[in-house]
């Protein structure tokens, strides 16, 4: 008999222990701590954001490349053969037959004046069916330095380099937007976390007030059946248990809600994970100044630092501008050995000490009528660097009015701290003094449910200022780019 109940019990039991288990484990996670540093280094190993922003910054590294791969030497080679017999069918004689085949090879390269300079050489072979030609087959090199050198548009390091400066200065901008972001991730991670602390003190205070509301409606039950209590306090009673079990349930709606923007933040995908216990960190006494906070900003704040960084790039575009609004003037000159005998060998030997030479050099003028285009590129370039500059000085006044408010929103939040924990001192002494009068028959359960709301809404008005200070010291943080410093975060 015994072994006939048991038996089907096993699997009962197995499950009940595999539950217990689960439930120890989620305890003992729940009961690890999790701290702020914690959550930012995750923050910023595997934020999406961050790693978004991160194909940019690589993008720019690699924009910087293309432009200096314009400097990068050219080597070209090149063959061409070609035949030709000449039409004698009205005579006896033979066609003139002609073969020739050459090769050229070299490498060129663009310098920072905007010049291009080449060095090749060159060997030809002529073979031909004409009995008079002296050399045959006949084999000539020869050996070319040539040099293109604009003298008024495009020419100079101004011009020429302002792809490459530009580009150096888009790195820069890159590295400034990705310390943007990730001062936006530490700032928005230490939000998410104070949040998740406030939602569930918050449900402990809910929690709390369920528990009062229903040791109250205890006590009116017992003293309605020894007739000291009515029916009507012992509804209102039952409607406090039922408004605090509705506070309860939006309280852990709201828990679980944090949960998930903190893992939004830490995480990829893994909104399944427990966290840990949560508490706020503590804020380190201080009077905030706006003078130096400003300084700090103006001098760290990507945003506006970006913009300076954009403006030389701008003004660069004006310097090239102004350059090509003069025509364009180009120098082009070649100068060069060059043999002929009756082997490869003997006409390469004899390249630097032969009698054959060549050189050249030419000029090349052209002047657009009026030069419009040139100086509407150039209007549009001054003006471009005009409206930024306009649109610096607005991120900058944006910035000392944004300065100006996050201090005055630490200052306040300072004050609202000590002003809302009297206010729960205040409220929980009201509470305990309306419940002692109640227990002595002198006041209703409808004042003590009031004075319960009462120092709920204090108790979580205190919690509520408590995390807005966090937060108001996290916005200031990030204005002014200390938080990398405060955690210890290296770019």
């Amino acid at each position: 008999m015994l072994s006939r109940i048991s038996f089907p019990l096993l699997p009962r039991l197995a499950l009940a222990c595999a539950l217990l288990l689960t439930a120890a484990q989620s305890a003992s996670a729940q009961t690890s701590e999790l701290t702020l540093e914690e959550c930012i280094k995750r923050a910023l190993d595997k934020n999406f954001g961050l790693k978004i922003q991160g194909f940019d910054t690589a993008n720019a590294a690699e924009a910087l490349a293309l432009s200096q791969a314009d400097y990068d030497p050219s080597f070209f080679l090149s063959a061409n053969k070609s035949v030709s017999q000449a039409d004698n069918a009205a005579t006896t004689l033979v066609g003139t037959r002609t073969d020739n085949l050459s090769t050229r090879a070299g490498v060129s390269q663009k310098i920072s004046t905007g010049a291009t300079v080449e060095v090749s050489s060159s060997l030809g072979r002529n073979a031909t069916n004409n009995t008079f030609a002296t050399l045959n087959p006949a084999y000539s090199a020869d050996l070319t330095l040539s040099v293109s050198q604009p003298l008024l548009k495009n020419a100079g390091s101004t011009v020429n380099r302002a792809a490459i400066n530009r580009a150096k200065i888009g790195v820069n901008i890159a590295n400034l937007n990705y310390k943007g972001r990730v001062l936006q991730t530490v700032k928005d991670t230490e939000s998410a976390y104070h949040n998740l602390v406030y939602a569930r003190e918050q449900l402990k205070v809910r929690l709390l007030s369920l528990d009062l509301a229903e040791k109250l409606r205890d006590e009116n039950q017992a003293k309605k059946n020894t007739g000291v209590a009515t029916d009507l306090d012992v509804l209102q009673s039952e409607v406090g248990v039922e408004t605090a079990r509705r506070n309860v349930l939006l309280a852990e709606q709201s828990v679980r809600d944090a949960e998930d923007s903190l893992l939004n933040l830490i995480g990829q995908f893994e909104f399944g994970t427990t966290l840990g216990e949560v508490s706020l960190p503590s804020v380190a006494a201080f009077n905030p100044d706006f003078e130096v906070s400003y300084k700090l900003a103006r001098d760290n704040q990507p945003d506006y630092v970006a913009a300076l960084e954009a403006l030389k790039q701008l003004e660069i575009d004006v310097a090239s501008a102004k350059r090509n609004r003069l025509p364009s003037l180009d120098l082009d000159g070649a100068v060069g050995y060059n043999t002929r005998d009756s082997s490869a060998d003997r006409a390469y030997d004899r390249l630097p000490d032969g009698d054959g030479y060549a050189w050249q050099v030419g000029l090349s003028v052209r002047v657009p009528w009026g030069m419009r285009s040139e100086k509407a590129r150039y209007n549009t370039a001054r003006n471009t660097l005009q409206r930024e500059e306009t649109r610096v000085k607005q991120i900058e006044q944006n910035l000392m009015v944004q300065v100006r408010s996050a201090v005055r929103a630490v200052e306040t939040n300072l004050e609202s701290v000590s002003i809302s924990r009297k206010a729960t001192e205040l409220s929980e002494r009201q509470y305990e003094l309306e419940k002692a009068r109640f227990d002595a028959g002198l006041s209703t359960s409808r004042r003590v449910l009031e004075a319960q709301d009462d120092l709920e809404t204090a108790r979580v008005a205190e919690l509520q200022a408590r995390v807005n200070l966090r937060n108001a010291v996290a916005e200031l943080n990030r204005l002014d780019g200390t938080s990398l410093s405060l955690y210890n975060i290296a770019l």
